[in-house]
């Protein structure tokens, strides 16, 4: 068995992290079996060089390896691609096709991004590993395949099956064995060391002397949270090769590679439940401004009661100086400074603070009045129908036309009024 050391050699992987390098040692312990390997992590950690280790230090590294981003296959043609279709099985079936299982047959197949398979192809693909059978896509034979899948995915598999993005019973079937790599910004000791690989690869490459980071380029180095891990430390590493004239990098020629990922404070996030200040709707917003005017207007139907019997006096002012504040909030501090000075508005004449039985006095002819008797319906369309003979002269069908009405309702209603 190869040591760790060694399959890093081989495959040029880069680090010393005890995270990675416990990732690899499971890779080799399994590599000899059939059993199937699930590979997580974050996009960009490098998942792809951990099916390429079990391949070739298993007993079918003779065979065939194929790798399939299932990610990058389109929903209507996936089951075709992995399974294969025979002649005329949909429209542009011209010749029958032999599908990656297929072809992969004493060998070994990675699934790339299985995380995005649709639900139909998750059951075919189920049945694969559970008896090694298959059908192609417009068949009714069953085949048989003897290969070894590895599957990767940058999902979280469980937030997955909850939401039936994903079969339960196919995960626990993928992952026998799961290896997990650590995002990049868990190996802090690694970053810097990767830099420098890329950066003289790239020297190479492009022919040109290698960059170098100085001491504060460095921290800033360490510091990023890299979020695109390798692939993204990678990419920062080819764009100041190629585009820096000085080889000697700074922390501020640095940051500008960097995009500006925000402040690193921790956040709340993934809350399910709602606060009860947390409106759904704006529905909800209006009751509430609503109910709230309600109880404004009536805490000052309250203290304008309570003036008009007691007066604007001293005592007044103090009992109600938490409810004056209450409906002249601290919006309104700028035109009243204190609760004496806001009740200046609620100041009444002293001639107008009368008791109740005289304002009842005051106000008593307001019984007296009659109300104006209404006109009734009938009344008001005789009026109409008088109103517009005489302006068309007795012409009852431009009366009835001007009326809104046919000419023999009209004559029926002058019938009824003996007009």
């Amino acid at each position: 068995m190869e040591s760790v050391h060694a399959i890093k050699q081989r495959f040029g992987i880069i680090g010393d992290d005890p995270k990675l390098n416990r990732s690899i040692e499971k890779a080799i312990q399994v590599a000899p079996t059939d059993i199937s390997v699930l590979v997580t992590g974050e996009s960009g950690v490098g998942k792809e060089s951990i099916p390429r280790i079990i391949h070739s230090l298993s007993h079918r590294k003779h065979n065939k390896y194929i790798a399939v981003n299932c990610g990058a296959i389109p929903e209507g043609t996936i089951d075709s691609e992995l399974f294969g279709h025979e002649k005329g099985a949909f429209t542009g079936a011209t010749s029958t096709r032999s599908g990656y299982f297929e072809e992969a047959d004493g060998g070994t197949i990675f699934l790339d991004e299985v995380g995005e398979l649709p639900l139909p192809t998750q059951v075919r693909l189920l049945r694969v590993l559970e008896n090694g059978e298959f059908l192609k896509v417009g068949s009714s034979k069953t085949q048989k395949t003897d290969v070894r899948i590895v599957a990767a995915t940058n999902v979280k598999m469980f937030d997955a099956i909850q939401k039936e993005r994903f079969r339960e019973d196919l995960y626990y079937r993928l992952s026998t064995v799961e290896i997990n790599l650590p995002p990049l910004r868990d190996r802090k000791n690694d970053i810097h060391l990767l830099f420098r690989k890329f950066a003289s690869d790239f020297a190479n490459k492009y022919k040109m002397p290698t960059i170098r980071l100085d001491d504060d380029a460095v921290n800033v180095l360490l510091k990023f949270r890299w979020s695109g891990n390798i692939r993204q430390l990678r990419n920062v590493a080819e764009q100041i090769s190629v585009l820096e004239q000085t080889r000697q990098i700074s922390a501020e020629k640095l940051r500008a590679y960097l995009p500006d990922t925000g402040s690193n404070l921790p956040a709340v996030v993934g809350q399910t439940k709602k606060s009860e200040s947390d409106f759904s709707s704006e529905r909800e917003i209006l009751y509430k401004v609503l109910f709230d005017m309600k109880s404004d207007l009536n805490d000052l139907k309250k203290l304008t009661l309570e003036l008009m019997e007691n007066g604007n006096n001293a005592s007044v002012k103090e009992e109600n100086k938490s409810l004056i504040k209450k409906i002249y909030s601290e919006d309104d501090s700028d035109a009243y400074e204190s609760a004496e000075d806001i009740t200046e508005v609620l100041q009444l004449p002293e001639e107008s603070v009368v008791s109740n039985s005289q304002m009842a006095d005051k106000y008593h002819f307001a019984e007296d009045v009659e109300e104006e008797e209404t006109l009734s319906l009938q009344e008001k369309e005789l009026e109409l129908i008088e109103k517009s003979l005489e302006r068309h002269s007795g012409k009852r069908k431009a009366a009835a036309k001007e009326l809104g009405i046919s000419e023999r309702t009209l004559y029926r209603k002058i019938k009824q009024y003996d007009l």
